[in-house]
């Protein structure tokens, strides 16, 4: 059976995306003010696959289908341990710091704007966040991804200490 070729390349992805912050600016020009917009948009498929993208364009749909394009190029994978994170993590970006911590069940993702945007569309449902320092939405998505790039899962961590995960876990 042979198969169609356009089938074949179009992704197949179940992601959902959300849009962080929408930013219009403007350059003053001869005849007046020209409009440009920047996107900030979140994917992820709510099973620890989760990207950010950046685009922009002179308008908005544009600039919101090439942030949602770039952050489906920008995928990583994030250890999601019964709706929360499997430790404590800090992530850095510039003058931003970003605490994550996790929550028992039934505490609910605990986070703001951003953050809770990119929580809740890698799939954790139990958080507690908080931003210290920078508010820049940029650079507090920045930090929550230098901080999911230091989550370990509990195989690397067995691995690491030399042990089984039923020995490390009981």
């Amino acid at each position: 059976m042979e198969r169609n070729r356009r089938e074949d390349a179009q992704p197949r992805d179940n992601f959902t995306e959300k849009l962080v912050q929408l930013n219009r600016t403007a350059k003053v020009v001869k005849g007046g003010r020209r409009f440009s917009f920047s996107a900030l948009t979140v994917v992820g498929d709510h099973q620890g696959n989760v990207g950010f993208g950046f685009g922009k364009a002179n308008d908005v749909t544009e600039a919101i289908r090439k942030s949602v394009e770039k952050a489906k190029r920008a995928v990583v994978h994030v250890p999601v341990k019964n709706g929360t994170l499997p430790h404590e993590v800090t992530g850095v970006y510039k003058a931003t710091n970003v605490l994550i911590k996790p929550a028992f069940p039934g505490s609910g993702v605990i986070a703001g704007g951003p953050v809770r945007a990119i929580l809740e569309v890698a799939g954790y449902t139990d958080v507690i966040s908080k931003c210290i320092g920078s508010r820049n939405s940029m650079n507090i998505v920045r930090a929550v991804f230098n901080g999911m790039d230091k989550l370990m899962d509990a195989k690397a961590v067995a691995k690491n200490r030399g042990k089984t995960l039923k020995d490390l876990w009981g």
